[in-house]
């Protein structure tokens, strides 16, 4: 699937005035409207797939439920979402699992550097054993995480500094990480200096050099012009990053079982359509960016692993992640570090 701004613009006009699309006049009054929100503009697959679920779960409840849809950090950025998802604030959210870990720690462990070598591979884990164990810990904190995790995207480095080909080549580099223990202890130990931020503050904090770089799937990268404000793009694939669909518990209880059923299978669809969209987009994206005036190059994978290995850094985090979820991980991947 190839999405552009302005065909996706038409299939999104007036998203955020969301009641006025799902609900015309004339219509019953729904008995429950929940918002979801997340991170990402009206353009990227996660809102195009997103709001076909609206539509398809509107009609299949007969008006009865409907999904408001708030993109771009609308309602708040990650940290204070996080927040309204556990107070009911919002009743659906997506959300990468390196800030979902700042409550539930086992959360990144899907950002293990170099750990996921393809699709397949991801999917293996995050829908099988894996996935599972992180949703029941998720659960531990009263909110309910859906089955299928949405795709964020292997993560690739932009840089304003230049081309990162090797692991040497991140020593002293500023780069941005989310609210991640995980993604600072990497690039400490790659010799980089990280700074935390908001996915919300990223492009201001790139184009005034308060960091130099940082590290986004593609599809993260063009939806949200960072290559506005980045010169080079390193191919790395270091990370693989999700997002998960987390729903209030109280607000999803509320709901009779049989629309919870409809809400979930529609949402859990979208979810394998929007994996879909952004694997099929890579390729497209990275001749975009190029015509736009990015420079790309392959990195050095091999060289980066052996560095964060030296470090101690697949050690480390095996410890303080826990010998059961790092073992479900290595059935899915092989042996780590």
């Amino acid at each position: 699937m190839t999405l552009t701004r302005r065909s996706t613009a038409a299939l999104l006009g007036g998203l955020i005035a969301a009641p006025a699309i799902l609900a015309p006049r004339g219509a019953r009054a729904a008995d429950f409207t929940y918002k979801f929100a997340n991170n990402q503009p009206l353009h990227h697959p996660i809102n195009v797939r997103a709001k076909e679920a609206a539509e398809r779960i509107k009609a299949e409840t007969d008006g009865r439920f409907v999904l408001e849809i708030f993109p771009s950090s609308s309602l708040g950025s990650d940290t204070a979402l996080l927040g309204q998802i556990r107070s009911g604030g919002v009743e659906f959210f997506t959300l990468a699992g390196a800030i979902l870990a700042t409550l539930v720690p086992v959360a990144t462990i899907e950002n293990i550097p170099f750990a996921f070598p393809d699709y397949p591979t991801v999917w293996k884990a995050m829908d099988g054993a894996l996935g599972r164990h992180v949703r029941d810990e998720i659960a531990k904190i009263n909110v309910l995480a859906l089955d299928k995790v949405w795709d964020n995207g292997f993560m690739q480095m932009t840089s304003n500094v230049k081309p990162l080909k090797v692991a040497d080549d991140m020593k002293g580099l500023k780069v941005r990480t989310g609210p991640s223990p995980l993604q600072v202890s990497m690039c400490q130990a790659l010799g980089a200096s990280p700074t935390s931020l908001n996915f919300s503050e990223l492009y201001t904090a790139l184009q005034t050099g308060v960091v130099d770089a940082q590290m986004n799937a593609l599809v993260i990268v063009e939806a949200n012009k960072l290559n506005e404000v980045q010169k080079y793009c390193s191919i790395t694939n270091h990370m693989w990053s999700g997002f998960w669909m987390l729903a209030n518990r109280r607000a999803w209880e509320r709901l009779p079982a049989e629309m919870r059923d409809i809400v979930a299978k529609h949402l859990n669809a979208a979810a394998v359509a929007e994996r879909a969209d952004v694997e099929a987009g890579n390729a497209p994206l990275r001749e975009t960016l190029t015509r736009a005036g990015m420079a790309f190059n392959e990195a050095d994978s091999a060289s980066f692993r052996a560095a964060l290995g030296k470090a101690g850094f697949y050690a480390d985090w095996k410890k303080k992640l826990g010998e059961k979820p790092w073992g479900l991980l290595e059935e899915a991947v092989g042996a780590l570090g």
